[in-house]
């Protein structure tokens, strides 16, 4: 006996939605289920008063690969909107990331030559760094470590980068270069109108239940398809049997303003230890909007719990042992598909999360 659907797919996300359009468009039936109210996961867009907001924090795309710029540009058309923060220690503005403007921030410095000889005098040799401290200090010094570093790591983690592994931070890239562009991608950009209208247009006439949990009804769920595509936590689906995964979350606190521009570029990143929140984003600039008003909101770091949003996965070798337990045993599972950041427990970038989509859904359709 048929059933009704080909392919259920949990999670209304990126990795959803693209491997349900392939499929569909390959002639196979879908549906999506996800337990929020909305569509488009994490890059959820909530237009304000003329404002795009960023629901869950801000999403930049941004890619080198022409055929995942393309596709989205299918979908979407897309500004020429480039990330280039700034760092706010104690009322000190710095750019981000480091580069020559950086340095003249510092120190005054005008050449390469200069910067690089600052940075040599300030760097506290160590061939072994165990510590997220001594990797930051032999890499770029103490004067960067100090003042854009530390208090933003401590928050962030909630742990003195005294204790953290070096490997939190793998690389501390300088360019000596005047570049405050945050990302080297060739393609960059925020899809007009918002990334909820780019997932909508994905999605088109796909079949989506909302505020509908799959653990909740799980039997029912796959009973009416032949596949199940599941993009939501991977310790969850399995009931945490080998133990939690462990992330860190964030909560965000937005407000609407009585004024034009409250700090006049999208991301302000608070630095230092004593201020709560680790940076404050202004929605309006992602998209240029022409308004009387704008939008902030304040981020903060938070410990990851059950109930709350899994942010960035605590990638060490005890999660990842953890996680080998678990995509092991999924690997047993004939009529499952695990995708995504949170069902591969990988922090992907949204370009990262389409192409694992494209690549999944291709290899299955070669294969018919």
């Amino acid at each position: 006996m048929n059933k009704e659907y080909d392919y259920l797919i949990v999670g209304c996300g990126l990795f959803g939605v693209v491997f349900a359009r392939e499929m569909t468009d390959a002639g196979h039936k879908c549906l999506i289920i996800d337990k929020r109210n909305h569509i488009a996961g994490n890059v959820y867009t909530e237009n304000v008063d003329g404002i795009n907001v960023h629901k869950y924090g801000p999403h930049i795309f941004h890619c080198s690969d022409k055929d995942i710029w393309n596709y989205v540009n299918k979908y979407a058309n897309f500004n020429s909107f480039r990330y280039e923060p700034i760092a706010n220690y104690k009322g000190e503005l710095y750019n981000l990331p480091f580069n020559m403007n950086t340095f003249y921030q510092f120190w005054g410095t005008r050449t390469p030559e200069e910067a690089k000889a600052k940075i040599e005098s300030q760097k506290v040799p160590n061939n072994n760094p165990r510590t997220m401290e001594e990797f930051a200090l032999a890499n770029v010094g103490r004067d960067i470590y100090e003042k854009l570093i530390y208090g933003y790591s401590y928050k962030q983690w909630q742990i003195d980068p005294k204790e953290l592994p070096a490997s939190i931070i793998k690389r501390l890239p300088l360019r000596f270069t005047y570049d405050n562009n945050y990302y080297r991608d060739k393609y960059q950009g925020i899809p007009e109108g918002g990334y909820t209208q780019m997932v909508a247009n994905i999605l088109g006439d796909i079949e989506v239940k909302l505020s509908t949990d799959f653990f909740e009804n799980k039997k029912h769920f796959e009973s009416i398809a032949d596949k199940v595509v599941y993009t939501g936590k991977i310790d969850e689906f399995f009931n945490y049997e080998f133990g939690d995964l462990e992330y860190r979350s964030l909560r965000f606190e937005t407000e609407t303003l009585d004024m034009e521009n409250y700090q006049g570029i999208a991301g302000m990143n608070y630095t230092d230890a004593e201020t709560p929140y680790t940076r404050v984003i202004e929605h309006k600039h992602f998209e240029f909007a022409d308004t009387k008003h704008t939008i902030i909101t304040r981020e903060y770091s938070e410990t990851f719990n059950r109930k709350n949003e899994a942010y960035y996965p605590i990638n060490d070798e005890k999660n990842n042992n953890v996680y080998n337990q678990y995509k092991k045993k999924s690997e047993t599972l004939g009529n499952y598909i695990f995708g995504g950041r949170l069902a591969e427990y990988k922090y992907y970038d949204m370009h990262q999360v389409i192409g694992g989509a494209l690549a999944r859904s291709r290899k299955i359709l070669n294969k018919e």
